[in-house]
């Protein structure tokens, strides 16, 4: 028994262990021969850390949990344990029983924190391990902090509340590929592609050329990168590129659940199969992890989700689609997440399956009874709305989101006005709204909505890009009113993060007139105009001539008679009031000839005039009983009356039309036979 002890002494003694079958097996030995309380202690605790080691983490939960007095008894390794199988909630409410005076269990909370989804919590306690630079520097943690920070950043990113003062870089974080690989995520997840594009280069360049890490080691690695690269190129339409490197991902290989899922789901949307109810049977196979700490996170878990409704619409599953995502609406609405991003896209899929993937004013009339059984499922409103724009009918669309903004305006909870003022809503309104020339229900909806955003601490909330999108379009109003609402938000924004230069250039451009000791203290941080304009050769200008605002002259006709502007002002009459009433000016034609003689029977009616050469056999006729010098076709009583020509041209002799008919003469009745 002794032997045994000294041994596990001896083995516990060394700083770092290679062969933990070994010191599992010494454990082990140790356990079954000793005696008092002090030595089974220890021996437990060798073995529970050894199993660790051999991630056999069920096993080890079990070996601590045969300890009669819980109490204190390895929190680290239980935490850890605990955390490794998925105990998120166990885990994190054991860490916070000792985390103030242990270090490696506030490490576990944020771990756990980040696998809980519960991101904002992880970043504060990454924040303040990092806090400690002491304990920081002792134990040579920064790097890992910083790989996990920014992988804390990139999840924020995915959920909307990413901070942009988190993405101050350094040079050596540009040198290790698990920080330029995290970087890049933070870039992908805030939807900025061509970063994220160029920091996966950069990473996947550092990890095949580090010389720290096997073959088998960089294998491992650049999976994960491969496959963020493929979803940015997705992203960027680049599909050709995108499948060439899912080529070369041999997804049998990848060990992790997760990725190799994600992995499996990018080759299926990439892939050549076309028939749907082929790529549905393939997407059932898809084995998605839902236990454990190697789980999708849960808006990974919810584009897939989706994407298993969208291939069961193009098999023509209507009913199913329509049936099982109105009982997902139903329980998120129980649990309190009706207003999710999930459950909106989930209302959008029950629209597209009740319209039957059909468009238009038939689809309206299938999805318009819907709204009154389910007034907030925000995807149903946003599909009619889409749908009515599409029929070029926005009223109606723009009645109905005001009537949604009112109820939620109604309610009491925070949930809800957040809901009312999302930066999405907020924008669908303003286009609708910008739609009909309302401009004064433009700058209301954004007053309203930075009044209700700039109010929120702290810099993680969903309004950060509706306060400056709303200060630049306020900044277009001269209201005084607006060009303060439009400073109070990019004075909002200047001092959640002070490297934000279009806040203080938006800051400065609200209080410049109106309030300079607001301005002044911005003013350095601005780019100054001597360095605006250094390369700009202003004799180079001048040479080339200054713009004028005067109107050009009128082009003259092709014939030059265009009248000047000085005979127009001449003819000018004053007006009652005192001004001179500009006439118009008379234009010509364009084949006007002044030598030409004009034709002065161009005053009358073409059948009036001596050229009419009146077409078929009566006009003939009529033309050959009008001779010169003949008798009028009246006869010799018909009446005549002589009508003079305009411009002294001479006179015409017309027949007189006879009165009471052609004949002259009564109709004659006609008698019974």
């Amino acid at each position: 028994m002794a032997a045994a002890v000294a041994s596990l002494h001896s083995l516990l003694g060394r700083s770092s262990v290679d062969d933990h079958d070994e010191a599992l097996r010494v454990a082990d030995a140790a356990l079954s021969a000793a005696r008092a309380d002090e030595d089974i202690a220890t021996a437990r605790h060798a073995k529970a850390v050894a199993l660790l080691k051999l991630d056999r983490f069920d096993d080890a939960l079990r070996v601590l949990a045969d300890h009669p007095d819980q109490g204190d008894f390895c929190l680290l390794e239980r935490a850890y344990a605990l955390y490794k199988t998925g105990q998120l909630g166990e885990a994190r409410a054991l860490c916070r029983r000792a985390a103030e005076s242990s270090r490696g269990l506030r490490h576990v909370a944020a771990q756990a924190a980040y696998r809980a989804d519960d991101f904002l919590d992880a970043e504060e306690l990454y924040g303040a391990l990092t806090a400690d630079t002491k304990a920081v520097m002792a134990m040579d943690e920064s790097a890992d902090l910083r790989v996990n920070e920014l992988a804390v950043q990139a999840q924020l990113g995915w959920s909307g509340l990413s901070d942009p003062a988190a993405l101050a870089s350094s040079r050596e974080d540009m040198l290790a590929f698990e920080t330029t690989y995290n970087y890049a995520c933070v870039h992908l997840g805030r939807g900025e592609y061509r970063q994220a594009d160029i920091l996966l280069m950069r990473a996947r360049h550092l990890c095949e050329s580090s010389e720290e890490l096997s073959d088998e080691d960089k294998k491992a690695e650049l999976l994960p990168i491969k496959v963020q690269q493929m979803l940015v190129l997705a992203r960027q339409g680049k599909l050709s590129e995108a499948a060439e490197i899912q080529k070369s991902i041999d997804i049998s290989e990848i060990p992790e659940g997760s990725t190799k899922a994600v992995a499996e789901y990018n080759s299926l949307v990439l892939g050549d199969e076309t028939n749907p109810y082929m790529v549905q049977r393939l997407a059932e196979s898809i084995k998605t992890p839902s236990s454990g700490s190697d789980r999708l996170f849960q808006h990974q878990a919810d584009i897939m989700q989706r994407n298993r409704y969208i291939i069961e619409l193009q098999c023509h599953k209507f009913k199913g689609v329509a049936k099982n995502t109105a009982k997902r609406i139903a329980a998120d609405k129980e649990a309190g997440r009706s207003t999710l991003a999930g459950t909106t896209g989930l209302g959008v899929l029950n629209a597209a399956a009740h319209a039957n993937l059909e468009t238009g004013k038939g689809a309206l009339a299938r999805i318009l009874p819907l709204l009154e059984t389910r007034p907030d499922d925000v995807g149903l409103l946003l599909t009619i709305i889409q749908l009515y724009i599409q029929t070029k009918n926005p009223g109606p669309a723009i009645s109905l989101l005001e009537a949604f903004f009112k109820r939620l305006e109604a309610a009491t909870t925070p949930d809800h006005a957040d809901v009312r003022f999302a930066p999405g809503l907020v924008a669908l309104a303003v286009g609708l709204y910008k739609l009909q020339g309302r401009h004064n229900a433009v700058r209301s909806e954004l007053s309203r909505a930075v009044a209700h955003w700039q109010d929120k601490a702290g810099s993680h909330n969903s309004g950060a890009s509706l306060l400056r999108e709303a200060g630049v379009e306020l900044l277009r109003s001269h209201n005084p009113s607006d060009l303060a609402t439009a400073g109070a938000a990019f004075e909002r924004l200047s001092s959640s993060n002070p490297s934000d230069r279009v806040a203080h250039a938006g800051l400065v451009a609200s209080f410049a007139a109106s309030d300079y000791a607001k301005v002044e203290p911005h003013l350095e941080s601005l780019m100054p105009v001597e360095k605006l304009t250094k390369d700009v050769d202003v004799g180079a200008l001048l040479t080339k001539g200054v713009a004028s605002l005067a109107p050009p002259p009128a082009p003259s006709s092709s014939t030059g008679q265009k009248r000047p502007a000085a005979d127009a002002d001449a003819d000018a009459e004053p007006a009652a009031g005192g001004r001179k009433k500009r006439r118009r000016t008379r234009k010509l034609p364009k084949d006007y000839d002044p030598n030409r003689k004009m034709d002065p029977e161009r005053w009358l009616p073409l059948r009036d005039r001596s050229s009419y050469r009146p077409k078929g056999r009566k006009g003939k006729k009529r033309a050959a009983e009008a001779t010169q010098g003949g008798m009028p076709v009246g006869g010799a009583g018909a009446a005549e009356e002589t009508l003079e020509l305009a411009g002294g041209a001479g006179s015409v002799r017309v027949e007189k039309a006879p009165q009471g008919g052609a004949s002259g003469g009564k109709k004659k009745k006609k008698g019974k036979k």
